[in-house]
Formats: structure tokens, sequence, C-alpha cells
């Protein structure tokens, strides 16, 4: 079987499926681009304050172990804290461990980029760069595409410049900046964060300037007691309203008794994917309009060690965070002038920095693996563009509806299926979901042979 992929999604689902089954005739390859796994988007950074947004005590690689990365931490050592925040380059490095740890001659790595997985009926044919393969079965752990491009208010596109910077984890380009740079950053959430960790404290003379619809950080964890709190969502909530109406209530309740809105939040985790298909389409769309940035902002959090780092730097005046947009944008050559809102003096600026967030509609993708499979219909996006269309249980839904026979997919691409499929703790569920089901078919295919 081939998983595309090599990010978390894909080391977690080749560790479940080879810690499942001790079936010889199992083959398990992952192909990576970089031929380097572990890393993907999330956790290929080389910057060590870029720490990871959930405590270490609820990362690990395997639900039935929730100490394993603890253990692995001390014995490598690494802070062993489980209410910690490890950083996100040691994480990949775990991940690299754990899948060396069970590797066997059945586990194959392959480097260079996938360009089309071809249904053909007996199972499917992988093209690469390289060569072409065929696997019995598939598991698309694509990870989350590249940011959309940018635009200015009417609609033109950001030119491909010095000053452009359209991917933020080109960490070379933000260190290669100017120590006096000044640098327009568009977006708030924790790339964002990162991305003015890594130009701050390594220009100590830079400005940076974020800016979003909104302008709102993400909030920081802050020390927790212990206390749990679980948090219930009445039968009969059934429109988005409801469901924001019914947390407030718990966060009111939670208070009552000295416990923050944090628990609560937290307590929803293991609900949300049930409260998401409970909502019907409509409903979806108005969480997504009215309530996701506030749910976002609480649920994606930062390190304290990352949210007292960005407090210094506002304090110092080096960091401005505000609402706006890129409203106008003209090209200086090696720099550019932009106004980030109808009435801002326009400044000119060294950088650019595309921190919008990942590319949801599969439809506008450049990946070329991505394009190839929607094209044929192998791969269609969800009802609200959030990713792929696929069913509770990851098996991919093509463009006719109907479910495509030994495709799977696992991490992010979910997240119009269950809004929750970002982190960790969901994507390790994913992953060991999908792996069991591909046990269970290879092995009512041998019983049929």
């Amino acid at each position: 079987m081939a998983v595309i992929g090599g990010g978390a999604s894909g080391v977690l689902t080749a560790i479940n499926l080879l810690v499942r089954t001790d079936d010889p005739g199992l083959e398990v390859v992952v192909h990576e681009a970089s031929g380097i796994v572990g890393r993907g988007v999330a956790y290929g950074t080389n910057d060590q304050r870029h720490l990871l947004n959930v405590r270490a005590r609820h990362m690990s690689a395997f639900p039935d172990a929730p100490s394993d990365l603890l253990d692995w931490a001390l014995r490598t050592g690494r802070s062993s804290d489980p209410q910690g925040f490890l950083p996100r380059a040691d994480y990949a490095i775990y991940l690299q461990d754990r899948l060396a740890d069970v590797a066997d001659d059945r586990l194959r790595i392959r480097a260079g980029r996938v360009l089309d997985v071809v249904p053909t009926g007996a199972g499917f044919e992988i093209v690469t760069e390289r060569s072409t393969a065929t696997a019995d079965t598939v598991v698309l752990c694509h990870g989350n595409q590249p940011p959309r491009p940018l635009a200015t208010a009417d609609g033109a596109a950001l030119p491909e410049a010095p000053w452009h910077v359209a991917n933020p984890w080109e960490l070379a380009r933000l260190r290669a900046l100017p120590a006096d740079a000044r640098v327009v950053v568009v977006g708030t959430g924790l790339t964002a964060v990162d991305t003015a960790i890594t130009l701050l404290e390594d220009g100590p003379q830079r400005h940076v300037t974020m800016v979003s619809r909104h302008g709102l950080l993400p909030k920081p964890h802050v020390g927790q007691a212990h206390t749990a709190w679980v948090t219930k969502v009445p039968d009969d909530a059934v429109t988005a309203d409801d469901i924001a109406a019914a947390v407030r209530a718990e966060c009111d309740a939670a208070a009552e008794r000295g416990v923050g809105w944090r628990a609560v939040v937290d307590g929803l985790r293991p609900l949300t994917p049930e409260l998401w298909r409970r909502l019907p389409l409509a409903e979806r769309r108005r969480f997504l309009d009215v309530h996701a940035r506030e749910w976002e902002i609480r649920r994606h959090r930062m390190a304290p060690e990352v949210a007292l780092r960005v407090q210094s730097y506002r304090y110092d005046d080096r960091l401005v965070v505000r609402p706006g947009s890129l409203h106008a944008v003209a090209d200086l050559g090696e720099r550019c002038r932009v106004a980030t809102g109808p009435g801002q003096a326009p400044v000119e600026v060294d950088a650019i920095v595309n921190c919008t967030g990942p590319l949801a509609d599969v439809r506008r993708s450049e990946d070329p693996l991505v394009a190839a499979l929607v094209a044929r219909g192998t791969l269609a996006p969800d009802p609200l563009a959030l990713g792929v269309d696929a069913t509770v249980d990851g098996a991919v839904v093509g463009a006719d509806g109907r479910v495509v026979d030994g495709l799977f997919v696992v991490g992010p691409p979910r997240k119009g299926t269950l809004w929750e499929s970002t982190a960790i703790p969901e994507i390790r569920g994913q992953a060991a979901q999908v792996a069991a089901a591909v046990v269970r078919a290879g092995s009512r295919r041998i019983v049929a042979n």
C-alpha cells in the first residue's frame, strides 16, 4: 500500500499499519517529496523558538500510551515536563524515531513528488516525477496546502518580487531581510506569530505589523491545576447559535466554580466532530461566518513562552497587531509601499509575508497531485470547500458522490467532514482508524483468495 506524504499524518499512518499486523505480505511505501519523513509543514521548522501549541502530555503518537513522548524526551535529554511545550523541530525527531522503532523490511521510503494516483480497477498506479509504481490501497496524507495567494482590495494578485514572501516557512528569506527591516505580516494566527518571532528575535531593530480582518491573536495557554470540566451540549442544540449559547452557558457555569473557559473548550474537543455532523449545511456556514474566528483563537492557543514574547514585542513597539488588509500595494523593486486599510497612510516596507493560513479549496490547488485527482473526479471538495470530501471513517468520496474503493485520507484535508482535524490527538486517531480498515480489507482479500 502507498502512503502519500511523509509528514505527521503519513508517519502516524505508517506506524499504525506496521504495528497492527505482522503480515509479511504487507508493504508500506511512504512517498515523501523530500525523502525526509516526520517534518511536513507543521514540524519542518528549524527554529527552536517555534513551539508546539499543545502540551507535551497530549502529544504522544499513541493514544493508548499517553506518556510515550515524555518518556522519549527524558531519554533524549529534552524537557519531560508534561505541562510544557516542546520545540516543533524536536517533535519531528520524535516522529522519526518512533517510525524507526517499528520499521522492518516491510517499510519503504521513496523520495520524489507524486504527480498522480490513477485508479486502475485492481488498485492504483502511483505516478511520481521519477517512476511509476502500483498499490492496492492509497492513503492521502498530503497535509495542508500552501497559503492562498495574496491580493489587494481590487483583486490584483501580488507579483513575484523580492519583497513578496508567499510561503512563511521560507525561513531563509525571513532571516535574510535587513536587520532593521519593516515587515507586514498578513494574518494573525499561530503561523503569523511564529513568523514574527523569527523576524523580531533575529533582528532587534526590525518592526512587524500584523493585520487580519479582525486583528485578533490566538489566546495564550495558562498554568493548569488539572481541573477537568466535562462540557455538555444539549441534544436539541441543532443550530450554530444554539451550540454557541450552550458553550457560553458552560463557561459561565465553570466560572462559578472557579474554572476558566479553557477547560470548557478543551472539554468540547472530543465532542466537536459529533457537533459538527449534527449541524445542517446552512448552520455550518453560519458557524463559519459568525462563530469560527472566536472558536479558533480560543481553541488553537499560544504556548505561554510564546505569548510572553509577543507581549514584550508589543510593549517595545516592535510589533503592531490591528484589523486590516492589503488595501493597496505598489512595487518599488526591492521594497514596496503598502496601505493596510482605507484612510491608512501608505508606508514603505521590506517585505509582505503571507500568513493567511492554508488554502482549503482543492479546486484551486497548485499541487500537481491534488490538481490531477480533482480534474479526474477522483477527489472533490467537501460542500464547504474546507478540504476533501470523505466519509467520517476517512474513505475518499469522488465527484460522482461515490466512495473511491481503496482510497483514504488522513489529516487536515478532513476538516470539512470533522471540523477538528489538524492537531495530533485527532490525526493519530484517524491514522489508527484508517490503518485498521486497511488491515481488515487486506485480511478479507487473503481469505477470498
